[in-house]
């Protein structure tokens, strides 16, 4: 379609995403100069309405943008009172001390938050400033100039058939250009993924790791609410399956945060993420705050868990990467909106500076030393191992192991494992299914636990079915030819959506169904299908998840 004519627009910034990164670059800009032509595109149908996380929030971030937030009436109000730490068994439960725990574990001085509320408002900061904000907005191609360059992107393309071909509404949308071009997708964007590719932005760096996170918003009864108490368990129902583990998060008006990772390198393509997030919730220490209450959201997205080894190079002709874009999760802490943050920042001063020398289009690389020496090099360094320590040796190995390397880098600056690596990718450590037993799941309940299906209805999820999915199968073969087979067509399973399903045609042959108006963007399967087969791609501007307050 690169041959469809279209209107183009100048700016001298364009940001794609309106999440805390690409928000915290718009803002900084317009401090440092109110004339910047500065754009944010939003491609859900509101700012927020596909921002998910925990969260607790480390508010060094917003403190270094907007040090009066609290003045202003940012939603960053419960502070975090209690920090528990739970190592779970089937029936029982064990509190890990936290004495124990290198300082940056705390969560003392923290808030929780929802994230989408966070981002709300951050955009009302920047539209005041004059940052022009487009939501519904979708970004489906980059545009490159004469010489190779991100010179801008393409946005609000609309109404093309199944095949691709423009319908009879067909909307060809428009070109942004900008002399800088700001990638804060969130993970695995599909902008970010190609310009990864074409300036080989991973060279040098190690292969990205992910978990997939899924949170429901809880009502619970007065008497079970903690309000900020903070509590992460490890443990079942997981086991040796998979790593990870969960959260509660008590915030204000009775309500609670509840949500599971896995992280995705598991084995097993009999797991199922969904269902051990489901299980979890029967657990004794989780069930006695849930029962009563109601469940009044549900969500799901990847996290990128490679830390600093594995973040590529975040500068390339004409951009740059932000947040999770570049994967600036710290693991052990379950945080990465402050880096994000720190990151937009840190990108709008580099940009700042280079349009004011009257430079355009090149590599931001005041940006890309920022990052690797300022205070997000300081906050992923340290903790760099955790991680593989954990995926190669397992969850003790990880506590010990990465506590002692944690404190070890917390006095003395320097990591006593040096910098392991991460080894395969998620989708290369898929084993077999032969040689995996199949894992017997609990039937929901309809009370504390309930079917992918319902839960979707509670993401107030939507996409237009008239229109070319937005998850593309490379070869239409391989799900019934390949994954069946060999791993037991994992897409079934590891989708917290319901997306992907193997059904028998008329004569009983297997077939392979995307139902890809249940989609929540959480992009799991372009980075699990053992084959890569999936590529996710946007749909149309404003569709996908519509979350309230995640």
């Amino acid at each position: 379609m690169s041959d469809i004519a279209r209107e183009s627009m100048e700016y001298d910034v364009v940001i794609v995403g309106a999440g805390p990164a690409g928000l915290s670059a718009a803002i900084r800009l317009k401090q440092l100069d109110a004339d910047m032509q500065v754009v944010v595109l939003e491609k859900g149908s509101e700012v927020g309405a596909h921002i998910l996380s925990g969260a607790v929030l480390d508010p060094c971030g917003i403190d270094a943008l907007i040090p009066d937030w609290r003045e202003r009436g940012a939603p960053i109000k419960t502070e975090v009172t209690q920090d528990r730490f739970l190592m779970l068994g089937e029936a029982g439960s064990f509190k890990v001390p936290n004495f124990p725990m290198p300082p940056l574990m705390n969560n003392h001085g923290n808030y929780i938050v929802s994230m989408a509320n966070v981002c709300r408002w951050m955009a009302e900061q920047a539209e005041a400033l004059g940052v022009e904000i487009f939501p519904g907005m979708a970004c489906s191609e980059l545009v490159y100039g004469a010489d190779g360059e991100v010179k801008g992107v393409v946005a609000g393309e609309f109404g093309k058939n199944p095949d691709g071909t423009p319908g009879p509404s067909y909307e060809p949308g428009m070109e942004l250009h900008g002399k800088y071009v700001f990638l804060s997708e969130g993970v695995r964007g599909s902008l970010s993924k190609e310009a990864i590719a074409k300036y080989d932005l991973t060279k040098d760096s190690d292969v990205q790791k992910y978990g997939l996170g899924m949170k429901e918003i809880w009502e619970v009864k007065p008497e079970n609410h903690k309000e900020g108490q903070v509590t992460h368990t490890m443990g079942w129902p997981l086991g040796k399956n998979a790593g990870g583990g969960s959260f509660m998060y008590h915030l204000e008006n009775n309500q609670v945060y509840v949500g599971f990772v896995v992280h995705l390198n598991y084995k097993n393509p009999h797991l199922f993420p969904y269902m051990e997030f489901q299980r979890w919730k029967h657990h004794p220490e989780i069930a006695k705050v849930l029962e009563g209450g109601k469940r009044v959201a549900y969500g799901a997205r990847a996290i990128s868990e490679g830390g600093w080894q594995s973040i590529p190079k975040v500068v390339f002709p004409g951009g740059a990467l932000l947040g999770c874009s570049a994967g600036l999760v710290n693991v052990p802490r379950i945080k990465g909106n402050h880096n994000a943050m720190l990151s937009g920042k840190a990108a709008a001063e580099a940009a700042f500076a280079a349009i004011s020398e009257g430079r355009a289009s090149d590599e931001l690389t005041a940006y890309e030393t920022d990052l690797r020496s300022g205070p997000i090099a300081k906050d992923l360094k340290r903790v760099r191992n955790v991680k593989p320590l954990w995926s190669k040796y397992g969850l003790m190995a990880s506590l010990m192991g990465g506590g002692i390397d944690m404190w070890f880098a917390n006095i003395t600056t320097l990591n006593l494992f040096g910098t392991l690596k991460h080894g395969k990718t998620d989708a290369a450590s898929t084993e077999e299914a032969s040689g995996h037993e199949p894992i017997e799941y609990p039937k929901p309940d309809g009370v504390l636990s309930f079917d992918r299906l319902t839960n979707v209805s509670f993401s107030a999820t939507n996409h237009a079915e008239d229109q070319p999915s937005h998850l593309q199968l490379k070869d239409a073969s391989i799900p019934i030819g390949v994954n069946l087979p060999k791993y037991a067509e994992p897409a079934q399973r590891y989708c917290p959506a319901g997306v992907y399903e193997v059904l028998s045609d008329d004569a009983g042959n297997p077939r392979f169904q995307i139902n890809a108006q249940n989609c929540v963007h959480c992009k799991t399967c372009d980075i699990k299908d053992p084959s890569q087969n999936i590529n996710w791609a946007v749909p149309q501007g404003g569709e996908g998840p519509n979350y309230p307050n995640m």
